[in-house]
């Protein structure tokens, strides 16, 4: 049979005791101390190269419980730096499959919590610290002693020293203190961001600054390892897990495949040194990003924290520590209850917070949903598109819900401009935001495909063109929001407007409705350019011999149609708008050109906020570059044969730039 379909035939050893009793793991590690110290360090490396490895998702057993000195903690008492060490592992181990088990985005790496029946639970870990902090104490009054201006023999005479050449002495004790202050340093962070309602982001910050300065320590006793007596100066570190590139003893990966039954069978391959290190690197960045989020109560700005915070595409971890944050007990930050965030993203006043129609089931379940929403935008890419598609009709079922709610109670005359009744007041200002809300949500949902690689070029016409009248509807519910929470009477009795553009003539549009107005545009230009494209034969696309372009449209958007999102919105509907596009017809009217001017309008009004004016300059070149990509093709006309148009996601992930050549 294969090796990997049978646990049995992998593995080395047995038992564990047969390892110990094979000499796989020493103690002490070696009689000679130069050999002890650096075999040690070694471990040490490979040890965090396994923790980086079960990060990224593989089991417990297969990478950090690899090691036979875990497995069997206590033989090494009498090996105190060894000890303290790997106690100070396990303790952290425990802390991160706490935090990610309580945020419950194991999920999506359902191997992350298991723990196999290894001795993850041992008593005296709680002491871990203060095991550390006395070994790191010897070894600082080893590493003082090294520099002092007398000989350095004395430090054989005064202390013990670490290992038995003098003049190696100051690099292997530099070497160890920056490993164990950064498990130290890195244990701090973990128990500092789990403090409650946020209260240890700060003191998680100092310990964070700290680990990334240990790290590039660490990174630069690489150097000193290779060149020592017993460091390996063959080949590079691209594929070595250690920081002198020797191999660790006290470790065997097959040895947990026999001894537990869940455990995977198959081999694994322990993440290099080089990318271990880059993994702590961004981990902690990534949680420095999180520790300086200043917890702001408004739901707008979580939300758009949560989308920017992916954009670095951070680990299972990182996005573990956000979502306990950012919900604790049911309550946004464990202090503000959803109620509230609900009243201040919906602009209401604070007095209404208390009204007793948050007692209404339809209420508690909108709130619920809200939840639901902060922890999908925590998990990563691929299932936040697959989550948010799904909780779309969740929120579309609330609104019809609370819809009805509101005309049972208050009847079909109620109107938004009646100020004598809170409840209805209350009613209408969740119903616009939750409208609203659900429109948000779709538009992430499409804008998640580009970043997923989702679309062909073929589909590109169809998924902007669903973008379009996404965003329209979103900007409209934007619009009627404002103007609701700032009392505005203007449209009373007015005909209700299909297109933002034509609300534009009534009164002054709110910065980020502009802001969603200049992507409209955008979104609309590139549907009907790439429809023009295509109707005049210039664009060449390849056809799926498997499915339809209406079924491509299905698979696409049938969470979103299932939905009603929006409403009366289907195929039919997208061809009927894009069959009458060609060139000759659309250099009448150049939706690039307006986009551009509405970038450029409305960059003053962000001129506080630097990622709105790095989106508006995004958006900006994309115009300006489709603009005359446009032109150009318009004077070349489908006449011209060497002329080849292509897209690319050169200026902006979700809105293509049209490149034109001459074959």
């Amino acid at each position: 049979m294969d090796p990997k379909m049978d646990s049995g035939m992998v593995c080395k050893y047995y038992s564990v005791d047969e390892a110990i009793d094979d000499g796989a793991a020493p103690v002490p590690i070696s009689f000679d101390k130069t050999v002890d110290v650096q075999r040690t360090i070694d471990i040490m490396d490979h040890l965090l190269a396994c923790e980086a490895t079960w990060h990224k998702g593989h089991s417990l057993a297969q990478t950090v419980f690899s090691c036979i000195y875990l497995l069997r903690l206590d033989r090494t008492s009498s090996h105190a730096l060894l000890h303290s060490y790997c106690r100070v592992i396990r303790a952290t181990c425990k802390a991160v499959i706490s935090v990610v088990s309580d945020a419950r985005t194991h999920e999506e790496e359902d191997l992350f919590t298991m723990t196999y029946g290894l001795p993850l639970n041992g008593d005296g870990d709680e002491k871990c610290l203060s095991m550390l902090h006395a070994v790191e104490e010897t070894i600082s009054r080893q590493l003082r002693a090294c520099k002092a201006p007398s000989s350095k023999t004395r430090v054989l005479e005064d202390l013990v020293s670490q290992q038995n050449n003098p003049e190696l002495e100051e690099g292997y004790c530099k070497a160890l203190l920056c490993r164990l202050r950064f498990r130290k340093h890195f244990y701090h962070v973990l128990t500092s961001m789990k403090r409650p309602q946020g209260r240890g982001l700060e003191l998680a910050r100092k310990h964070i600054a700290s680990c990334i300065s240990e790290l590039e320590d660490i990174l630069s006793s690489s150097e000193f390892l290779r060149s020592s007596t017993f460091g390996s100066q063959e080949g590079n570190l691209e594929d070595k897990t250690t920081a002198s590139g020797c191999e660790p003893i006290g470790f065997d990966a097959s040895l947990n495949c026999r001894l537990s039954a869940p455990t995977p069978p198959r081999a694994i391959k322990i993440l290099s040194w080089k990318k271990t290190v880059e993994y702590f690197i961004k981990l902690l960045r990534d949680l420095d990003v999180i520790c300086s989020y200043q917890l702001d109560p408004s739901l707008e700005s979580v939300l758009h924290f949560l989308v920017e915070f992916q954009k670095s595409q951070p680990d299972l971890v990182a996005r573990a520590h956000l979502q306990r944050l950012l919900v604790q007990d049911g309550k946004l930050y464990g202090r503000d209850p959803v109620f509230a965030v609900i009243i201040r993203a919906a602009a209401l006043p604070d007095n209404t917070r208390n009204h007793d129609i948050q007692k209404q089931e339809s209420i508690i379940q909108l709130g619920q949903l809200v939840i639901s929403l902060l922890k999908v935008l925590c998990t990563n890419g691929a299932w936040q598109r697959r989550k948010l598609g799904k909780i779309l009709q969740d929120w579309r079922v609330v609104y019809m819900q609370l819809e009805m709610a509101f005309r049972k109670e208050f009847g079909d005359n109620a109107n938004i401009s009646n100020d004598e009744n809170i409840s209805v007041k209350l009613f209408q200002h969740i119903l616009l935001w939750v409208e609203k809300q659900t429109y948000w949500i779709a538009s992430r949902f499409l804008i998640l495909g580009f970043e997923l690689e989702l679309y062909s070029l073929s589909e590109y016409c169809m998924v902007d063109w669903y973008i379009y009248v996404v965003l329209l509807k979103l900007a409209q519910k934007t619009n009627l929001n404002t103007v609701v929470c700032n009392g505005s009477g203007k449209r009373k009795g007015k005909k209700k407007r299909d297109s933002v553009k034509d609300v534009a003539q009534d009164y002054w549009i709110p910065p980020a409705v502009l802001f969603l107005q200049c992507q409209i545009c955008l979104a609309e230009g590139l549907t009907m350019m790439l429809a023009a494209l295509k109707n005049d034969h210039m664009l060449v696309q390849s056809r799926s011999p498997f499915n339809t372009e209406h079924e491509r449209f299905i698979q696409h958007f049938e969470l979103l149609q299932k939905a009603c999102i929006p409403d009366h919105v289907s195929f039919p509907l997208f061809v009927e708008s894009t069959t009458q596009a060609h060139l000759s017809n659309l250099v009448m009217h150049d939706y690039f050109k307006d986009a551009q001017k509405i970038a450029k309008n409305v960059k003053s009004s962000f001129s506080n906020d630097p990622e709105k004016l790095a989106e508006l300059r995004r958006l900006e070149q994309v115009a300006e570059h489709n603009s005359i990509a446009l032109n150009v093709i318009s004077r070349a006309g489908a006449s011209d044969p060497s002329l080849k148009v292509s897209f690319e996601f050169n200026h902006h992930p979700c809105f293509a730039t049209a490149v034109v050549r001459r074959s």
